[in-house]
């Protein structure tokens, strides 16, 4: 008989917050899916890991088919275990100056891909009434930040769409899990605003990865329903 690893998928694992969950979740003892849109960089993130446990898959999180087809590729033949949707990106800049390519994208992503997320992960999930969902989200649900509009509205929804998907999970056995990060240093800033940021004051992507495994490790009949996760340095407004 074969000892099936238990499955555990990252979306957005190419890099940041995703890649240190992979490595992270490997050595937990995980077989880790990790996806990605850039199907280049993900490559090289799953060479490095350097364990057959780290498997790449290619997939756009704001397309259910890609969704669906990543949900049924990680769930043969022994189901998933932990799914977390961590793909997101930001654009920050004055609500006058966006435009709507980089609205769409950031609801596309951060709002949209984790719905579709969420739902391919239930689907598979929900038939062997076990199974883990972390939707990493970020202190920006919890209230508005100039500069950060659109991207405050994203995360807003999906901590909305969170708390709902907890309720309906439960009911077939699933667990649903918010984290809220606060300032993460990672490359997201090199994109997301065109300032310099402190992020030495910030988390490192390693101590949200902790935090994931310590969710993950609860008993199956406790959940962890929300966790706001800060560095001790960082404070809200000080870098807008």
């Amino acid at each position: 008989m074969i000892d099936l690893k238990p499955c555990a998928v990252v979306t957005g694992a190419a890099r940041g917050i995703g890649r240190a969950l992979a490595v992270r979740l490997v050595k937990e003892g995980y077989r880790v899916v990790l996806s990605d849109v850039d199907e280049t960089v993900l490559l090289e993130t799953a060479r490095a890991l350097g364990s057959p446990d780290a498997v790449p898959f290619q997939a756009d999180v704001s397309s259910a088919a890609d969704c669906a087809r990543l949900a049924a590729f990680a769930g043969t033949p022994g189901g998933i275990a932990l799914w977390i949707n961590n793909a997101g990106l930001a654009r920050h800049r004055a609500i006058v100056d966006y435009t709507e390519a980089e609205i769409e994208l950031m609801l596309s992503v951060n709002l949209k891909g984790t719905i579709l997320g969420s739902q391919a992960a239930l689907r598979v999930m929900a038939p062997r009434q076990t199974g883990h969902i972390i939707n990493i989200i970020s202190t920006a649900s919890l209230r508005g930040i100039p500069s950060e509009t659109v991207y405050c509205a994203a995360k807003w929804g999906v901590r909305g769409f969170t708390q709902g998907l907890r309720e309906e999970a439960a009911g077939v056995g699933v667990r649903v899990t918010a984290l809220l990060p606060g300032g993460v240093d990672t490359g997201f800033w090199k994109d997301a605003v065109s300032r310099s940021m402190p992020t030495e004051d910030f988390l490192t992507a390693e101590q949200v990865a902790d935090a994931v495994v310590v969710l993950a490790r609860m008993e199956a009949s406790v959940v962890p329903q929300e966790l706001v996760l800060r560095a001790l340095k960082d404070r809200d407004f000080a870098h807008v």
